[in-house]
């Protein structure tokens, strides 16, 4: 990208440990004599470096598909302000294949069916000059060849325009590129390139007997920039709001392919949702009185074994009662018969003290008189 645009954009090397595939979106504003160009570079770090592949295409659409609900929902507002509005759907995909020589992998098929119709892809051999040129031709015709045998389309760069039939023809039959990139000035002859440099040789970037670079430069940013805004937007985006309206339940002909207007549609749909509203307002409130029900009885049957506890109690403490009371005359009784027995030994011991104590004047009265 820093080739293709001649700018050093920002960022850092992203390592192949990621646990998933993550998509980053940086915007720049890109000026060069009187044309700007507000350019969105998203790139896919750790696309294709997790051990299980099987969902690494999925955040990649769900991405896509964000930028398409986005814009659909700025475009179903009252108050549009499209003319303003910043339009972050992908316009075009460049999807860098391994320079292997042999086949596409797995992934790269599965990933390129599923964004087929949803982003126009370029296809590019990165890193060319790792491969010869006879086996480069060789995995162009096979690559291509794979792709047509699994039905995956590729952007085709229109020839319905006479201005550029002739040269987009012939770049359809370049495709996939082969490029190679490089930030480096080497200075060959009296110009300083943008080349690499390796020990059998140097390889520049913008000659076309070396890559595909200047073809991938001239076809994407110079002659089908607008058509692949257009293809996004008319194809690609269309395809998304129509199954989407569909899914809301928006039509354009009823059952007997009459016109449907939008306004009978948001009936129809209002008085689908109304009735099921109703419906569903209906099973709540019968679920309602089913769960007061069950309730009414679970408080019944608490009642009752509230109630047969409180007897089984009850009939205790009277029990209870009369053993506590049966005690308490058996006591009382005890007592009585204590007091009574008390009674009779104080008078006894009394009596005797009585007869104790007349016996005892009796003898002094004796002595006495014994001893006169």
């Amino acid at each position: 990208m820093d080739t293709l645009f001649n700018t050093k954009f920002e960022g850092e090397p992203a390592s192949h440990s990621q646990p998933g595939v993550q998509l980053k979106s940086s915007t720049y504003d890109l000026h060069e004599s009187n044309v700007h160009l507000k350019l969105t570079i998203v790139s896919t770090v750790g696309f294709g470096d997790q051990i299980n592949k099987e969902d690494s295409y999925k955040p990649i659409v769900e991405f896509i598909d964000a930028q398409f609900e986005a814009y659909l929902q700025e475009e179903l507002k009252i108050r549009r302000v499209l003319h303003s509005y910043h339009d972050s759907r992908i316009h075009a995909c460049l999807y860098f294949i391994a320079p292997s020589g042999h086949s596409l992998k797995s992934l790269d098929l599965v990933t390129m069916k599923k964004l087929d119709s949803k982003v126009d892809i370029i296809p590019i051999i990165a890193k060319s000059d790792a491969i010869s040129k006879s086996e480069l031709t060789k995995f162009k015709i096979k690559i291509t060849s794979e792709l047509v045998s699994n039905g995956v389309q590729i952007y085709q760069f229109p020839t319905d325009d006479e201005s550029v039939a002739e040269i987009n023809g012939t770049m359809n039959a370049h495709l996939p590129f082969a490029v190679i990139g490089s930030t480096e000035e080497v200075k060959i002859g009296n110009k300083m390139m943008k080349a690499r440099q390796y020990p059998w040789g140097t390889v520049q970037v913008e000659n076309e007997a070396h890559c595909d670079f200047v073809k991938l430069r001239e076809m994407l940013i110079r002659v089908n920039m607008e058509d692949l805004r257009e293809q996004t937007h008319t194809r690609h985006y269309e395809l998304y709001r129509r199954c989407k309206l569909e899914e809301m339940g928006f039509k354009d002909t009823d059952p007997d392919n009459k016109p449907f207007s939008l306004q009978e549609t948001y009936e129809a749909k209002r008085n689908e949702f109304l009735g099921e509203l109703q419906k569903k307002e209906e099973e709540m409130r019968q679920m309602f009185v089913q769960r007061v029900k069950e309730k009414e009885a679970e408080l019944k049957e608490a009642e009752k074994e509230l109630h047969e506890k409180f007897d089984r109690l009850k009939k205790l403490h009277q029990d209870e009662k009369k053993k506590l009371e049966d005690k308490k005359k058996s006591l009382d009784d005890e007592v009585n018969a204590f007091k009574q027995r008390k009674t009779a030994a104080e008078l006894l011991q009394s009596q005797a003290q009585q007869a104790g104590g007349s016996q005892t004047l009796k003898r002094e009265k004796e002595r006495k008189k014994f001893c006169k």
